[in-house]
């Protein structure tokens, strides 16, 4: 009787499979209210990992951390009425506290724009205060009633930026460059992820904004991710707090500003932007673990020489974690470091000793090759960098092998019935066209140019909509 699978195959049911990887991979577990997780110390250290790459980034930008409240009040969502009203059937509202109900109730924090609008109004005063950039790393509720871990959660963790400019100019371009130099820096990079930078159509715009820029993974299923947004927000927040600045001409101006953020969303699409049938692939460059030194049994020489090699590998730069565990079986062990998408395996026995040698196993493209061991802290950065590209490139074919170009509604929903994308002209399709792919669960992810670029402005000429359907 053949053994059965320890993940359900992607090809039966790829939902399962994802819940799959996350249990035994103990990335995460549902929490005791509907719609939360407890993330465990694994998909934590991703987590963790995700943070100290983006903090880099957004910190290059000039962009400082600070922190803002969780509670604020009711008073403030009213103040712009778009935002309120999109985000209205997500709220969470505190109406009592200590026993007593509130005088007035508390949001808990859906997103921060007007929580950190009210101190933005208090800290600027004069062009010298601008550009005035602030990020915070901070957890969001949004009240979701179809949850699906790290993907929709009603409690989630985030960054989000904040900012405020003297003109319009300045905002466009921070956001932009927040969008291409950190987001999408980060995404390939790092993650891995091939994403296509593009425009929001005026219906997917977050509420309150002017324009937004996005960032879609196709994942491999087919569907889309939205992994991270950049917005300009006009003045539309300055204008409802009265955040204004004393030009140099000594005239009293509104400021502009931007907003920007991600989530772990993003182990999400990690997990289905890389993940096989044999559980996670992390990219060499985002795991907090690259190599796993693993002791086949247990032998005194065995177990000091795979001590020696994790010592040597760490010296060396490489984030290793040693595996003495020989009270637990050996193939339990590989398959659990396999299911956790450790880049590379280095496995040592009695036989390796007398060779000189460990056998190394790669994740990423799979196989097994022996290595002299005192080659092994030479060779492993090359090929840890091998298989960060590999996993890039896998993740580009797979969203170039199945997008395609149509002219119609109809081709664009079998597209992505099918499982794909379909790039349509705007113009072809436009809101009208928009509504129509709604009915079939398919979006407008985007709007790009013809080149790939980021269009300039709802209308340009010769823009296309990349449709499909999403997470």
């Amino acid at each position: 009787m053949a053994k059965a699978p320890v993940l359900t195959p992607q090809a039966e049911d790829f939902p399962r499979w994802y819940q799959d990887v996350i249990n035994k991979a103990e990335l995460a577990d549902n929490g005791p209210v509907r719609g939360t997780m407890v993330i465990r110390p694994y998909g934590y250290g991703l987590w963790e990992r995700m943070q100290q790459e983006m903090d880099a980034r957004i910190k290059m930008t000039g962009t400082r951390n600070a922190y803002f409240p969780l509670f604020i009040p009711q008073s403030y969502l009213a103040k712009e009425a778009e935002h309120v009203e999109g985000f209205a059937p997500e709220l969470a509202v505190v109406t009592h506290g200590g026993g007593k109900q509130l005088e007035e109730p508390a949001v808990v924090r859906p997103t921060s724009e007007m929580i950190i609008n009210a101190s933005f109004a208090k800290w600027v005063q004069s062009y010298r205060d601008l550009p005035l950039l602030i990020n915070q790393w901070a957890n969001v509720v949004r009240w979701e009633m179809r949850p699906r871990v790290f993907l929709r959660t009603t409690e989630f963790l985030w960054q989000e930026g904040h900012t405020a400019h003297a003109t319009y100019e300045e905002a466009r371009d921070f956001a932009a460059r927040i969008h291409r130099d950190v987001y999408a820096d980060f995404m390939a990079n790092v993650l891995a992820i091939d994403v296509v930078l593009g425009r929001k159509s005026p219906s997917e715009r977050f509420a309150g904004a002017i324009n937004t820029l996005t960032l879609e993974g196709m994942m491999g299923d087919g569907k889309a991710l939205q992994m991270g947004t950049s917005h300009e927000l006009g003045q539309n927040f300055a204008t409802a707090f009265d955040t204004r600045f004393l030009s140099k001409d000594g005239s009293r101006e509104l400021v502009w500003q931007t907003s920007w953020g991600t989530s772990t969303r993003m182990v999400g699409g990690l997990i289905m932007s890389h993940g096989d049938d044999n559980g996670l692939r992390i990219p060499p460059r985002l795991a907090a673990t690259q190599v796993v030194v693993l002791a086949i049994k247990d032998d005194e020489a065995v177990l000091a020489k795979v001590r020696e090699i994790g010592a040597a590998l760490t010296a060396a730069g490489i984030r290793t974690e040693v595996d003495d565990r020989t009270d637990t079986p050996f193939g339990r062990r590989a398959v659990d470091w396999e299911l956790k998408g450790v880049p590379a395996r280095i496995e040592v026995g009695p036989r390796d000793l007398e060779a000189g040698t460990a056998m190394l196993a790669r994740r990423i493209p799979g196989g097994k090759e022996p290595v002299a061991i005192d080659a092994l802290a030479a060779r492993l950065p090359g090929i840890l960098e091998e298989d960060q590209a590999l996993l890039l490139r896998q993740s580009r074919e797979r969203r170039e092998s199945r997008t395609t170009d149509v002219r119609t509604i109809e081709d664009a929903i079998a597209a992505a019935v099918a499982g794909g994308w379909a790039r349509i002209p705007w113009a072809d399709l436009g809101p009208e066209g928009e509504a129509r792919l709604a009915q079939d669960a398919v979006t407008v992810r985007c709007l790009v140019g013809e080149d790939g670029s980021v269009p300039e402005s709802d209308d340009a000429p010769g823009a296309l909509a990349i449709v499909g359907r999403a997470y």
